[in-house]
């Protein structure tokens, strides 16, 4: 059987996505590996031992193009619209809140909100498979 790990992600600028993740979702450095021409960041927290892996290439001034292949990070919180008022009143503009319901009954209730690149992060109540 295979591990889920980390997820990786390229940043353009270190010390602002070190914030967002650290105010958003308390996403503290686990470890740091400085190259030549490249530093990995993996950032985690107590909720898992999954990591978010970010990737700083020296030199880089351009912002990264995310493309228009959809994807997008998912964690779960305990009280989706606490964190939801959290978020707002931390200046992070999380999309608004939805319930799911595609055959008429709630099987996701969650908001979207964007890290300082554009990745687009889940938030979903915990409960069902989405613990």
């Amino acid at each position: 059987m295979a591990k889920a790990i980390h997820s990786m992600i390229r940043v353009l600028d270190e010390a602002r996505s070190l914030a967002f993740y650290d105010t958003a979702f308390g996403l503290k450095v686990a470890d740091r590996l400085d190259f030549e021409s490249f530093t990995l960041v993996y950032l985690s927290n107590a909720e898992s031992t999954f990591e978010v892996e970010l990737t700083i290439n020296k030199g880089r001034t351009e912002p990264y193009n995310l493309g228009d292949g959809y994807g997008h990070l998912a964690v779960s919180v305990d009280d989706v619209d606490a964190e939801h008022a959290r978020l707002t009143a931390a200046g992070l503009a999380p999309r608004k809140l939805v319930d799911f319901a595609p055959a008429g009954s709630v099987i996701a209730r969650f908001f979207f909100i964007a890290d300082p690149d554009g990745y687009q992060i889940e938030v979903l109540q915990r409960g069902g498979r989405y613990l």
